[in-house]
This record gives structure tokens, C-alpha cells and sequence, in this order.
């Protein structure tokens, strides 16, 4: 064996290795995320099974919080509770805000929940020429240092598609943000177009 061919197959057995690698420690962060999530209403579900049950005032910091408020509102209307769960984010943009957030803090992504998100807009897509129109809530968003992307200011992230009887807290199946894509390069409208047609359209 040639000293160029040891060095192809060390290479290729080094991309290998390390992609083998990258996916253990994408599945090991994964499912500490999903066990996190899962820890961050537990006291939801203590108070639940008390004779005393749940509350309003128990469940609004989980509303107020981003990376609670999705799952809140899901495990109430699993329990037919949902009167409990606050009007002030009983809505479309708060439940998209919120998945945001979720999809913004998986390790394949920012791999962190945002210090500040904010709504931009929302944009209206006629996506078969018929005049059926969806919707994609547009935000902006931006972390501290020393994460890696505090450099980047503010960046856009996508939410939908919705349709005009789309009720808060919908799956959303196309919740995408490129972080590259911040508000000083992209409008608004250029990156609903670009998650609609490379995310929505293929699912």
C-alpha cells in the first residue's frame, strides 16, 4: 500500500468516525432536551394531583415562559383544562412565538432559546395561484454573548404555515430559521418565501 492511498483511507476513516460521532452526540443532546422539557412542567403535573388541583395562578409563569408555554397549553388541553391557561397568550402569535423558541433550542440549531424574540409581521402566501392563501408569522431574534451567534444582531425566524382557521397552538410544520438570514440582509417577505418553498412545500 502507497503512502497516498494509507492517507485517502485514514482520511475517509476519520469522516467516518467523526460523523458517527456528531450523530451519537445530536441523539444524546436531543434526548436530554426532550427530558428537560419534559422536567420544566413537572410541577405542573404535581400540583395536578393534588386534591387542591391546578390553578390559574399556577399556570401563568409557564405561560409567560417561552420554552414552557407550548407544552403548558398542550398537557391542560389534554387534562380539558384549558380555562385555566391565560387569554393574554391564548393566541396564534404567542403559541408560534413559543414553538419558536422550542425548535430555536435543539442542538442541530441555535441550540439556545433566544434572549430576545419579537414579531415582526405576518406573510401571506397564495401557494397554489387560486387565491388559497397560508400564512407565515415572521420574527426577529437575537441572543447575548458569548453565544456564538450574539455577533450576528438580529436574525429571522419562520412559523407555519397557518391557514385563516388556524386556531393558537396548531402544529406548526414548517418552523425554520437560517441564522444567517438577519434582518439587515433579508426581508421579512424573502425569507417566509425561501422557508415556504424549501420547508413547507417539501413536507
Amino acid at each position: 500500500m502507497d503512502l497516498i492511498t494509507l492517507i485517502v483511507i485514514t482520511i475517509i476513516v476519520f469522516i467516518i468516525a467523526f460523523a458517527a460521532f456528531r450523530l451519537f452526540d445530536v441523539k444524546k443532546k436531543k434526548k436530554k432536551l426532550e427530558l428537560e422539557r419534559s422536567a420544566r412542567i413537572l410541577p405542573l403535573y404535581k400540583k395536578a394531583e393534588t386534591a387542591a388541583g391546578l390553578t390559574a395562578e399556577d399556570v401563568l409563569p409557564f405561560a409567560k415562559n417561552l420554552l414552557t408555554r407550548y407544552d403548558t397549553f398542550l398537557y391542560l388541553k389534554e387534562l380539558e383544562e384549558l380555562h385555566l391557561f391565560p387569554e393574554a397568550y391564548l393566541t396564534l402569535i404567542k403559541g408560534a412565538e413559543s414553538s419558536l423558541a422550542q425548535w430555536l433550542e435543539f442542538p442541530t440549531e441555535l441550540d439556545a432559546c433566544p434572549d430576545e424574540i419579537e414579531h415582526i409581521k405576518r406573510v401571506t402566501i397564495d401557494f397554489d395561484g387560486r387565491n388559497n392563501f397560508i400564512h407565515y408569522e415572521v420574527f426577529k431574534y437575537r441572543v447575548n454573548p458569548p453565544h456564538w451567534a450574539a455577533k450576528n444582531g438580529w436574525m429571522l425566524g419562520v412559523v407555519g404555515p397557518f391557514f385563516d382557521d388556524s386556531k393558537p397552538y396548531d402544529f406548526p410544520g414548517a418552523t425554520f430559521s437560517r441564522v444567517n438570514s438577519t434582518i439587515d440582509k433579508v426581508t421579512p417577505e424573502e425569507e417566509a418565501k425561501w422557508v415556504h418553498e424549501n420547508i413547507g412545500m417539501r413536507r
